[in-house]
């Protein structure tokens, strides 16, 4: 009588002890209702029979592959995030998704897509169009934004959220490193051709300012079309010096 008491009793309360490790939470249901999270580490007693499910509360990241998508324009892109997150309601994410991870695995790739396709990957030429390259800080601040609303049904708080990789799609990116190195030269040719008019005026009015000599418009034509020429040339000029003729 005495053994079958000790059985009746000690038994399950055997089975209601429990420890709980630091960052970890314990999710408890009794009879398929829930009962309870114990998330202070240490040797815990709860309902005995009660089930329990352990929770990592520890930070973690998800690293996701390298994505495909279109941007704004239409051009393929590779864009990749990185997502720092946390369980902040273990029951959340215990009850109200079926895999939490897997959740924030697929939300975040879901996330990136949509982010992808608001924006253009660069700005056009003289133009105040957000782009994923010119904003690279409110770019991750919108993506995090978009996470921390995905995944606040699974109780996970995104700690941060940004891009690991950005650039076009293989089969295009040649043809537009070549538009790039293309727009460089054309924004380095106007600036040496800038920069040349402008040392030709200062050149004028210093001669002119100064009567080291008196120049016909004739005269000052050639002149500015001799200075272009050797402050814009690729190559190095040879100077031509006019002796005048052998029976002047």
């Amino acid at each position: 009588m005495l053994a079958a008491t000790l059985i009746v009793v000690v038994i399950p309360s055997i089975s209601g002890f429990l420890t709980v490790e630091p960052n970890q939470a314990v999710v408890l249901r009794f009879f398929g209702r829930y009962v309870g999270t114990l998330r202070e580490p240490g040797f815990w007693w709860t309902i005995p029979f009660a089930t329990k499910r352990r929770i990592s509360l520890r930070v973690r990241n998800f690293n996701s592959n390298i994505l495909k998508v279109n941007d704004a324009q239409g051009s393929p892109i590779e864009i990749p995030p990185v997502v720092v997150w946390q369980v902040l309601d273990s029951a959340k994410s215990t009850f109200a998704v079926d895999e939490y991870q897997e959740f924030v695995a697929i939300q975040s790739e879901t996330a990136i897509r949509a982010l992808a396709i608001r924006y253009c990957y660069d700005a056009p030429d003289e133009s105040d169009t957000p782009s994923l390259r010119g904003i690279p800080d409110e770019i991750e601040n919108s993506l995090k934004e978009e996470l921390q609303a995905r995944l606040e049904v699974a109780g996970v708080e995104v700690l941060e959220a940004r891009l690991s990789h950005l650039a076009y799609a293989p089969e295009i990116a040649q043809m537009m490193l070549r538009r790039q190195q293309a727009k460089a030269l054309i924004d380095a040719r106007r600036q040496i051709i800038n920069s040349a008019v402008g040392m030709v005026d200062e050149a004028l009015k210093r001669l002119s300012k100064e009567n080291i000599i008196d120049l016909d418009e004739e005269r000052k034509a050639a002149m500015v079309n001799n200075l272009l020429v050797v402050l814009t040339s690729e190559q190095y000029t040879q100077p031509v010096v006019n002796a005048g003729s052998l029976y002047a």
